[in-house]
């Protein structure tokens, strides 16, 4: 059994059984890591079909890598038929990336007949995983958010929030100018650091009594897609 479990796919013969106890051992791998991404996801609602996409492609690697085994013709007719195939998508997350590639590794390693340490591989890293999530490894202790001020014509927008930026923020700095409704408005977008203990309803506060309670607007995270 340990020799199945540890040794290359090349020493050993396919059989019906060698296989499906294979894909069976991927797919379980696959829900392992997929459980692993939903208890550590830290971004509000993670998607579904991301988490059925995990728990699958180590086992349709496996399965890839079983039908080539060491034959070269058959490497490169599949080579062939994914070069017709484009993946068009916008950038994700990059932990959701590394998940991918996580998923792919265990399916490869399986594939290759190397079940032993596919597995102790996964459990492993999927341990760090929690571990790190646990001690929220990597969290920034103050928060870049992007804030968007509204303000009349009539307001010189340089300087004009300073004194409550000093006082609630940690960092700010004016990125855009852009003026609205033919020119009667003015929309102002700041990069601010916040601290965790900011009162954000006072800080609005006070920045829509100075802007003449036109929009404000306080995303949570600063992200550069949202221009």
């Amino acid at each position: 059994m340990l020799d199945f479990l540890f040794n290359n796919a090349a020493d050993t013969q396919l059989s019906v059984t060698t296989t499906i106890l294979t894909i069976l051992i991927a797919f379980v791998l696959g829900l392992l890591i997929s459980f692993t991404y939903m208890k550590t996801y830290k971004r509000g609602q993670y998607s579904q079909s991301f988490v059925l996409t995990i728990i699958m492609v180590p086992a349709i690697i496996a399965i890839i890598i079983l039908l080539v085994g060491s034959n070269v013709a058959r490497a490169f007719s599949l080579a062939g038929a994914f070069s017709i195939i484009r993946f068009r998508s916008a950038p994700g997350d990059p932990k959701d990336i590394t998940y991918i590639f996580f998923a792919m590794a265990s399916g490869l390693a399986c594939g290759v007949g190397l079940i032993g340490y596919a597995v102790l591989f996964a459990v492993v890293l999927c341990a760090f995983m929690f571990l790190l999530s646990a001690i929220n490894f990597g969290h920034p202790k103050n928060n870049r958010k992007l804030l968007k001020i509204t303000i009349p014509e009539d307001l010189d927008y340089k300087g004009a929030f300073d004194d409550i930026f000093d006082k609630y923020t940690k960092g700010y700095q004016l990125s855009r100018v852009r003026t609205a409704d033919l020119g009667t408005l003015f929309e102002l977008n700041y990069y601010i650091t916040a601290p965790e203990d900011m009162d954000e309803k006072e800080f609005l506060d006070l920045i829509r009594c100075r802007n003449g309670n036109l929009n404000v607007v306080l995303s949570m995270a600063a992200d550069n897609n949202e221009w």
